[in-house]
């Protein structure tokens, strides 16, 4: 099961959050949005995709970030399975 989240971000600000977002582990895509709620950019991390990996696409979103302003970050993600089951 997947939950969704928005963030919204200014364009100098985009790639921390990406990175952030990565960092957690658990965002299995990201989908970054204009102001118009036109997509711009998708990308899905699996598990295992680090390191050289991610460099073309975190080079991407750097060069989104210089040229755009304010923009949405949705992530999806995997929703932890021990808060479904058994508790109680």
């Amino acid at each position: 099961m997947f939950t969704k989240e928005s963030f919204s971000v200014e364009g100098e600000a985009l790639l921390k959050k990406i990175k952030e977002l990565i960092a957690e582990g658990n965002v299995r895509k990201i989908t970054i949005t204009d102001k118009s709620g036109k997509e711009i950019m998708t990308f899905p991390l699996t598990i295992g995709v680090v390191g050289a990996l991610l460099l073309p696409m975190l080079a991407a979103v750097g060069a989104l970030a210089a040229l755009i302003g304010e923009c949405t970050i949705t992530v999806e993600r995997e929703e932890d399975i021990k808060k479904e089951g058994n508790e109680g």
